[in-house]
């Protein structure tokens, strides 16, 4: 670090010496010094925040000088988590949030904060119009959207770039809520479903539901032909039907909703279905609602059968299911049904801990063994609680013939088959305890 002069004395000078101090010059910082580096950077915003309220003109300065040196760290440190980078967006946002607080033109902020943009050569700025455009005052806004779109407009060549400002424009237009600019700029460019759902939120704040429903229904269709997975939307569906029953069609939002659920039966599409469904009609939708979860795929009937606190039906459909097809879902979904279903369905808690204990010893996944082991050790207990002991010494048979060879696994497994599994030994408590009893 620099030799610092002996007396600090002013305000800024004392800022700018935290600043030196926190950015650690010449100091490469790696991945895991990364959080607790910035969370030092932030400390020194913090600094320069509350001088901002009484000081405007020294904060923009500041800050001014803090994303220079930002600039200058730039490449002394692994921000592969990307909070540096996040770091930076927000100066340069706090930045114009000064400068507007002293009264700065908005036309000089927008002209320097371009020159930034175009002069950046570590990427601190890809997609700052995001985030800059919600602190912008409204003439702060018009001032951007008029210098992005004279860029727009000289670059005639349906390239990157151009395609670039286009979007720009789009995001500057829906923070500003012009719907006229943005629907202008999407007949220009290309109508995205994105741009539906947003043009469509316009109109709501406008009271203009059925004009927000052509949106909507225009969107889904450009989805539904192109299937598009640049600008798609997944807030379409659930946006048409919420506009359906405020003009009235609750009926249709019901039957559009059942028809989603019926295609894809899982947690969402539910909890999207009975939200329409009215209060006194949920109880005769039920046996509807079952017939279709007990063909949905096993993962998602598990959740909704779970949800619903339909123990009889999941313990039957998990009886009828294969071990392979249970083993292929994560222990996140297995082992709360498992603790679940234990008390009343033994035989199907049984299963799933088998199911959880092969899964990690098949795959070889040594850095589990000790899970397979409390796994299979409570196998063991509910087929013996179900009256299963032949299946159980059928599970002990195929896992001593086939993970013979695994020595980092089978002494804990031979344990369990012994009846001296992991909740058989002392705690480490209870061990710590006797030796010092002893």
């Amino acid at each position: 670090m620099a030799k610092r002069k002996s007396k600090i004395t002013s305000e800024t000078e004392i800022i700018e010496y935290a600043i030196e101090s926190a950015i650690k010059p010449g100091d490469f910082i790696g991945y895991n010094e990364g959080w607790s580096f910035v969370s030092n950077l932030e400390k020194v915003k913090e600094q320069i925040d509350a001088v901002a309220n009484k000081k405007p003109l020294q904060a923009v300065e500041l800050i001014e000088t803090f994303i220079v040196v930002c600039y200058e760290k730039a490449e002394e440190i692994d921000d592969s988590s990307g909070s540096f980078g996040m770091f930076v967006e927000e100066l340069f946002c706090s930045w114009v949030n000064v400068r507007q607080k002293a009264d700065f033109g908005p036309k000089e902020t927008i002209a320097r904060l371009l020159s930034w943009m175009d002069d950046d050569d570590y990427g601190f700025t890809y997609q700052l119009e995001r985030s800059v455009s919600r602190v912008l005052s409204p003439q702060g806004l018009n001032e951007f959207a008029a210098a992005i779109r004279l860029r727009f407009d000289a670059d005639g060549k349906k390239d990157h770039h151009h395609q670039q400002w286009g979007e720009t424009l789009k995001i500057i237009y829906a923070v500003g809520c012009d719907l006229k600019s943005y629907i202008f700029i999407c007949e220009e460019t290309e109508l995205l479903p994105k741009d539906c759902e947003i043009i469509a939120g316009l109109l709501l704040s406008r009271r203009k539901p059925a004009e927000a429903l052509e949106w909507v229904e225009k969107g889904l269709k450009i989805q539904k032909d192109e299937r598009l997975y640049r600008g798609s939307s997944y807030n379409l569906d659930t946006m048409k039907r919420d506009i359906l029953t405020k003009l009235g069609r609750s009926e249709e939002a019901l039957e559009d909703a059942w028809q989603n659920f019926l295609k894809h039966p899982h947690e969402f599409s539910h909890k999207e279905l009975i939200k329409h469904i009215p209060k006194r009609q949920r109880i005769e939708w039920h046996p509807r609602i079952l017939e279709v979860i007990n063909t949905a795929p096993l993962n998602s009937a598990i959740t909704l059968l779970l949800k619903l606190q339909e123990k009889e039906r999941l313990a039957q459909r998990l009886r009828k299911a294969s071990g392979g097809s249970i083993e292929s879902l994560s222990h996140y979904t297995i082992e709360p049904v498992a603790e679940k279903l234990a008390g009343d369905y033994p035989d199907v808690a049984a299963k799933l801990y088998q199911a959880m204990g092969l899964r990690i010893v098949n795959a070889g996944k040594s850095k589990y063994y000790d899970a397979a082991i409390s796994n299979f050790e409570q196998a063991k207990r509910y087929y013996e609680k179900a009256d299963l002991e032949p299946v159980w010494l059928e599970t002990v048979e195929k896992v001593m013939n086939n993970h013979a060879r695994k020595y980092s696994f089978m002494p804990g497994f031979k344990r369990v088959v012994a009846g001296k599994g992991p909740s058989t030994e002392p705690s480490f408590i209870e061990r710590a305890k006797t030796r010092w009893r002893k």
